[in-house]
């Protein structure tokens, strides 16, 4: 079938939109109409080469929303006409999937990252020409073919066209002080870079009871969201110091942070402001071989922790319809981090995005 889809051909370029065509889905695939589709930062990354080098020509996008139209004749999931999510891909087989945890599949990277299926081949292609595949959804299309393992059914009362970036940065965010770092009732935790994922991190904390919520971050008006969201207090780095801000208002330093930025001198300042006991989660896509100095006996002598975290630990065949009842029922507002641009203004809407105007930008595609 023929589809409209945005192009990656090369680094730092600006999105082309084209007529593709896409193959009918395999034995365990699905072929999903979009509806709508988050823009993450790490499309860009990806397209840029800032953090793995994914193959141009590509069709990127990992945020999808959609309608079900067909499915393989293995597909036992989800059928024609039913609302999805999509999600990253994973074997199904390794010790991490079969113990619920798909985000850290042993070849997750193989699975979402390589811009091709495991077997090399593409559902994407121009007039012969391989278009690459990413996610195992490529999602900045108005149509899109994916594995059953990646689709989450949502309920359809759900307002379809907002949900796709729980698939990935609100769940990272989100699962990261719920899942991965298990913040409770009345402990502290300051979250570096308030994007969606910082954004999202913070709803969380607020959901489950933290005390002191700090939000830190050079922009002012993401400070301001970040207010309304429930941080007690934000920090502009630019302005004054944030670890002598948090030793201020903590004494002994906060029990859990997490740094969102990918930046290194930023993760060790996250570090550095934990209270004896305290976790520091790390979740910005910082490229292969970044390295961060640690103070070894500070780690150790005050049982600190510092962990890596993909998607928040999440399993979202479970997680994503809880984030979806806690929205409806008003107690997780992640749509207050979204703005809508219509598909053909992709590139407005990443620029929007870079610049620090938009906090999740979604393309909507129109029906039909």
């Amino acid at each position: 079938m023929q589809i409209t889809a945005a192009v990656a051909r090369a680094k730092n370029t600006p999105f082309t939109v084209e007529t593709l065509s896409l193959e009918e889905p395999r034995y365990d695939e699905v072929l999903v109409r979009l509806v709508a589709t988050g823009i993450c930062h790490t499309d860009v990354s990806m397209r840029d080469h800032k953090i793995y080098p994914v193959p141009h020509p590509v069709v990127l996008g990992h945020e999808g929303a959609g309608v079900v139209e067909r499915v393989g004749a293995g597909v036992t999931k989800v059928k024609a006409g039913d609302h999805v999510i999509l999600t990253s891909n994973s074997c199904g087989h390794c010790p991490s999937c079969v113990e619920g945890a798909p985000v850290y599949c042993y070849d997750f990277n193989a699975y979402n990252f390589s811009g091709s299926r495991p077997d090399g081949s593409s559902p994407l292609s121009k007039n012969g020409e391989k278009i690459h595949y990413f996610h195992a959804q490529s999602t900045f299309a108005n149509y899109s073919v994916t594995r059953e393992r990646s689709v989450v059914k949502v309920d359809k009362g759900a307002p379809l066209e907002l949900l796709g970036p729980l698939g990935c940065g609100v769940m990272t965010g989100a699962g990261a002080v719920i899942n991965s770092m298990a913040v409770g009732v009345g402990h502290s935790i300051a979250v570096f870079g308030t994007g969606s994922v910082g954004l999202s991190a913070i709803m969380a904390a607020k959901l489950v009871g933290a005390g002191i919520i700090i939000a830190v971050d050079l922009v002012e008006s993401r400070l301001e969201l970040a207010r309304e969201l429930g941080a007690t207090h934000t920090i502009n780095p630019s302005r004054e110091s944030a670890a002598e801000v948090i030793k201020k208002i903590t004494g002994a330093g906060v029990n859990f942070t997490l740094d969102t930025t990918g930046n290194m001198r930023v993760l060790r300042e996250a570090m550095d402001v934990l209270a004896p006991r305290g976790t520091c989660g790390f979740v910005g896509g910082a490229p292969a071989g970044s390295s961060v100095a640690i103070d070894v006996e500070r780690i150790m002598v005050g049982g600190r922790t510092i962990r890596g975290i993909i998607e928040g630990d999440s399993n979202p065949e479970i997680f994503l319809p809880k984030l979806i009842e806690l929205h409806l029922l008003g107690r997780f507002p992640f749509d207050k981090l979204v703005k809508f641009y219509p598909f053909g203004e992709i590139n407005t809407a990443v620029d929007d995005a870079l610049r620090g105007h938009t906090v999740k930008p979604i393309l909507r595609f129109q029906a039909g």
